[in-house]
């Protein structure tokens, strides 16, 4: 077998720290990158006010292209798919939003981009349109007749994102099925405007991408190329972005700075050398220095990821500040002012507030019966000592430089704040 030794420094880096999944022409996407002339895309669709991090492998391989002097990064806001919903990886339909929501949508995952991407009017600066610029245009009965005759039925419904709702007996709607119609569109009209060559995604999205190239053949393109990325799960199976309490979201107003440190802190042992290869840009020389520590030094890696992952996406004040955050939390044993805070009115407070009842409004637990459990098991502790008593009420004994702090397990902690 055959192993392909890359000429450019894109290619290069995205071989080395385990980004490639498949890729429809090595040697063609390697010579663009070399040149610095690759202009590529990936299509983010609004159905959230914000990305999570299952999304940041993406944002990470459009980063590199730029970062590397490879070509053109173009994430493509996908103002008028979100409107359809992409079937892939679904087993039921999306909920349709409004216009007004994608919009909404659409404009607050902007700002995620300016914290990896540089944008401008210059050869390899970033750009960010809107499908909906073209989708929304379209005259359907000029679609089907122009675009719609390429496609063919038969190889539509051979489609993974297809086939599986169908085996399933789960309902997969007409304008879902439209979808790959649409993707494929967005990639020849992306050659038009920009010189696009090159789209990028998951695994899952190999067949709307190769469905793409195939669009452009027959509208009369030049070469496109097709580059995807592997599905990620955790080492013990999870998917990436999601946590028992919610999605990990890459917008500050959704998610802060000091819980996006968490989540990667609390990094399993077994990703560390991995997540440190595709979420940071460290040298592969220390990566490989890290992910050897063995026992409780892996901890210092663990912290390094989180501070590295945090400084890319929320800035390196952000997460200097998370880390010594958890640094008098945790070794100190203090109470922080930074961790996250919730104001009780102080006569409420004064008045008695249940305990059980100040962890469900500290979004610790979703409900007093979930609290009580918790206090069977011994996961609750105001300042650091378990809860034991259910009915147990937080007064002014319970404050520490005028907060308390609930805690959940070792590693989730709120401070209530009497106002």
């Amino acid at each position: 077998m055959t192993v392909f030794a890359p000429k450019s420094d894109f290619l290069r880096v995205l071989t080395e720290r385990g980004y490639i999944h498949q890729c429809s022409d090595f040697a063609g996407v390697d010579e663009l990158a070399r040149t610095g002339s690759l202009v590529a895309y990936i299509g983010f669709d609004c159905t959230a006010a914000s990305l999570h991090v299952g999304s940041l492998i993406q944002i990470m391989l459009l980063r590199w292209l730029q970062k590397t002097g490879a070509g053109k990064p173009v994430p493509l806001m996908g103002g008028g798919t979100t409107r359809v919903g992409d079937p892939s990886g679904k087993d039921e339909s999306r909920k349709i939003l409004s216009i007004a929501d994608i919009e909404a949508n659409k404009q607050s995952i902007k700002g995620v981009f300016s914290n990896f991407l540089s944008f401008g009017e210059g050869k390899s600066e970033a750009v960010m349109p809107d499908n909906a610029e073209w989708l929304t245009a379209l005259n359907y009965i000029d679609f089907l007749r122009d675009v719609g005759r390429h496609f063919s039925v038969n190889r539509m419904l051979s489609m993974d994102s297809v086939k599986m709702r169908l085996e399933r007996d789960q309902e997969l709607s007409f304008i879902e099925f439209n979808y790959m119609c649409l993707q494929a569109y967005d990639f020849v009209e992306l050659n038009k405007r920009y010189g696009c060559v090159l789209q990028m995604g998951g695994s899952d999205q190999w067949g709307n991408i190769v469905t793409g190239i195939d669009l452009g053949r027959r509208m009369g393109t030049g070469q496109l190329y097709a580059l995807t990325s592997p599905l990620l799960t955790t080492a013990s199976g999870a998917k990436m972005g999601k946590t028992a309490a919610g999605a990990v979201w890459l917008n500050a107003d959704m998610l802060s700075a000091w819980d996006y440190w968490q989540y990667w802190r609390n990094t399993e042992d077994a990703d560390v050398g991995r997540f440190l290869k595709l979420f940071t840009e460290l040298p592969l020389d220390e990566i490989r220095r890290l992910e050897a520590l063995q026992g409780a030094e892996i901890n210092d890696a663990k912290k390094i990821l989180a501070n590295e992952a945090t400084a890319m996406a929320h800035g390196r004040a952000a997460a200097d500040q998370a880390m010594e955050t958890a640094r008098k939390t945790f070794e100190e044993g203090g109470v922080s002012t930074d961790l996250p805070t919730i104001e009780i009115p102080r006569a409420e407070f004064n008045a008695g507030v249940g305990v059980l009842t100040a962890f469900v409004r500290a979004g610790l637990v979703a409900s007093t019966g979930e609290a009580r459990r918790q206090v069977k098991s011994g996961g609750l502790r105001v300042n650091d000592a378990s809860v034991s008593d259910e009915r147990a009420t937080l007064g002014e004994r319970d404050l520490r430089d005028g907060a308390a702090k609930l805690s959940l397990g070792k590693k989730r902690h709120v401070l209530v704040r009497p106002v």
